[in-house]
């Protein structure tokens, strides 16, 4: 058997099973893994007794043959999702030493299968930004460097330390959410599998909002059959969340290795930009042709509306930011930094409190909702959101799933772009409409870079089925061989 850090999921439940190990001696090994590993600041808090007595109960379980979907499987936890009487930061400095004290249900659901806490990962901030490098707790290392240059490089944002984590192989796979792209081109720059299911598929009770018609938990993991099985257990209905869609949750495993013979699959012309990097346009031509060779048909579809995505995005989501983080006043948790009155408190508070990524984005939603800008920008945005989605409900009439790449270029140096907000925010041109239109989409490594770096191609859905995602997601994995490693 391979080093114990080295397993996927499905290698390691099956080890389990078989008894050729114990959770104890998996969770340990992730354990020291994580330790080790601490120069990529992937984890803002670890949880080494917490993982071994959950290990210890997974091997109770598993002796007497009762074992769960992800008994013993060590995971780690963005920091976003509350996890009780465990530190969760939402990586600000505002919410600093709170301790939750309830689950949120996605992490609950993953206890009750039997999964193992490692830890709560590193963000960017309040989920704001597509380089972890607006943490409170500062930024992220990605495990890979460039061939022949020792700069460090951002793993993405938001879900950075999570993508991190999987990739450097110190846990097996870890929670993520995805605002605009936050699960799916931080595994695209770690080589790693990301998947933000359709809207309401995951319960967001007990994850901090960021932008709450547009957030959605998915996992990160190694390979698509990791995240098939890790979704599985993470999707419920719950009453809890008013969003939260009353729908069977699939075996998704299931869905893996069925033919795509006769699949049709759409190219939308308007992800040809210029200025594109050769690169990423070779590999999605080399998709286009893997999905072809396995009996998918390439259809040429239009999603007109695509170019005013990223603008209608930056105007929706810091509006709903500006209202769900307006109750961090200092008075009921987290920091508080006094003032001579109760405006002065808050004032002192948030201004401290908020890096400048969260401060920029609150005064845009703010502004965008006033008085006198709430109908020329906010119920705009809301009108042309409304004919993005009506573009995919045209293109799925022609199609039955979508290929493009993840992200416009391969992960950049820690640093790069930070004084430049609208080039950070060009990130997430491929990935925001999806979660304008409330669709699941897939990250797939499928190749790298001429510097030797990771490089994704996306595939986006109809709602709810995420079935086809990974029947097709796993044929895109098989045909690209992808099995290059950070540091190797």
């Amino acid at each position: 058997m391979s080093a114990l850090t080295d397993l996927t999921i499905a290698e390691a439940r099956t080890a389990l099973r078989s008894k050729k190990m114990s959770a104890r001696e998996l969770t340990t090994a992730h354990v020291e893994a994580v330790a080790g590993a601490r120069a990529l600041n992937a984890f803002i808090t670890e949880t080494p007794d917490r993982a071994l007595a959950m290990a210890a109960e997974s091997d109770k379980r598993l002796a007497s043959g009762q074992g769960r979907a992800l008994d013993g499987i060590p995971l780690a936890i963005k920091d976003l999702f509350c996890t009780r009487d465990v530190q969760t930061t939402a990586g600000s400095r505002i919410l600093s030493g709170f301790k939750p004290p309830y689950e949120s249900t996605v992490s609950q659901n993953l206890w009750n299968a039997g999964a193992v806490m490692l830890g709560k990962v590193n963000l960017d901030e309040f989920a704001m930004g597509s380089s972890n490098m607006t943490s409170a707790f500062g930024g992220v290392k990605n495990p890979w460097k460039r061939r022949g240059d020792a700069r460090d490089l951002v793993p993405g944002g938001s879900s950075g330390g999570s993508a991190a984590a999987v990739a450097a192989r110190v846990a097996m796979g870890a929670t993520a959410t995805d605002t605009g792209g936050s699960i799916r081109q931080p595994a695209a720059f770690c080589g790693v599998v990301g998947i933000k299911p359709t809207y309401g598929r995951c319960s967001r009770w007990g994850i901090v909002a960021f932008a709450s018609s547009l957030d959605q938990a998915g996992p990160i993991t190694r390979d698509v059959r990791d995240a098939a099985i890790m979704l599985g257990a993470m999707a419920s209905h719950d009453p809890k969340d008013s969003t939260s869609v009353p729908r069977e949750v699939p075996d998704y495993e299931a869905a893996l290795g069925r033919s795509i013979k006769g699949l049709r699959f759409g190219i939308p012309k308007e992800y040809r930009l210029d200025g594109m990097s050769p690169e990423i346009e070779k590999l999605w031509q080399q998709g286009i042709a893997w999905l072809k060779e396995a009996g998918a048909e390439p259809v040429e579809i239009s999603l007109p509306h695509t170019r005013y995505a990223l603008p209608t995005y930056y105007i929706v989501a810091p509006a709903e930011a500006s209202s769900n983080l307006a109750r961090y006043d200092g008075v009921r948790f987290g920091l508080r930094v006094p003032g001579n009155s109760i405006e002065e408190l808050y004032e002192n508070t948030r201004g401290q409190g908020f890096g400048a990524e969260v401060r920029r984005r609150i005064l845009i939603g703010t502004y965008v909702l006033s008085a006198g800008y709430y109908d020329a920008y906010y119920l705009k945005a809301q009108q042309v959101r409304a004919l993005i989605a009506r573009d995919f409900t045209e293109a799925y009439r022609r199609c039955d799933v979508i290929l493009t790449p993840t992200a416009p270029s391969a992960a950049f140096a820690m640093g790069d772009k930070m004084d430049d907000p609208v080039a950070m925010y060009l990130n997430d041109v491929f990935t925001v409409t999806v979660n304008l239109a409330g669709l699941p989409g897939i990250s797939v490594p499928a190749g790298l870079s001429s510097d030797g770096l990771p490089l994704g191609l996306q595939l986006i859905g109809r709602a709810f089925d995420e079935e086809t995602l990974f029947t097709v997601s796993h044929v895109l994995e098989r045909a690209a061989g992808f099995t290059a490693r950070p540091g190797v």
